[in-house]
């Protein structure tokens, strides 16, 4: 994967410090666009860009999910798995406080708070994916390995096909 000139960004300087290889992906973002907008503009399946989405379980602590773009995360499933009563996504504010990124911008990595990520299984099943870079408009690719490798994640199987 090649270097471009990507914004740096807390997600980055991470990646760096951990040295793993990632390579740089700009796009014009659109508002509540997401990941339909960027699998077009960067022509890559939806199913390879991977959205971090910041959800909250009934005590209202934070956590990460990572999901397939063309996928929605069955929060009941997901609960169950994780042995929660609830899971809901987090208001955008309230997401933004705990990762320190914007809504359409977040990344797992960097994020402002430690919080426990959780990661749909069959993502690692792909040779690259395209996770957000810590701002809106920038994807990063790396290969999914690279996940395991520098977060501690928990695997679950909670994708429902939109």
């Amino acid at each position: 994967m090649k270097k471009t000139n990507g914004p740096e960004t807390p997600a980055t300087k991470f990646l760096r410090e951990r040295k793993i290889v990632f390579s740089d992906h700009l796009y014009e973002y659109e508002e509540h666009g997401g990941t339909k907008t960027s699998s077009r503009e960067l022509e890559v399946p939806e199913h390879a860009v991977v959205k971090t989405l910041v959800m909250q379980d009934e005590l209202a602590k934070p956590l990460i999910v990572l999901m397939h773009g063309d996928c929605k995360v069955s929060t009941k499933e997901l609960a169950r798995q994780i042995g929660c009563k609830k899971i809901e996504p987090c208001q955008p504010d309230i997401a933004q406080k705990h990762s320190g990124y914007l809504v359409g911008g977040t990344s797992p990595f960097g994020t402002k708070k430690v919080m426990p990520i959780y990661l749909e299984k069959s993502i690692l099943d792909l040779p690259i994916i395209y996770i957000n870079g810590g701002r809106r408009g920038y994807l990063v690719g790396i290969k999914p390995s690279c996940l395991i490798n520098s977060l501690s994640l928990k695997t679950v199987e909670v994708a429902l096909v939109q």
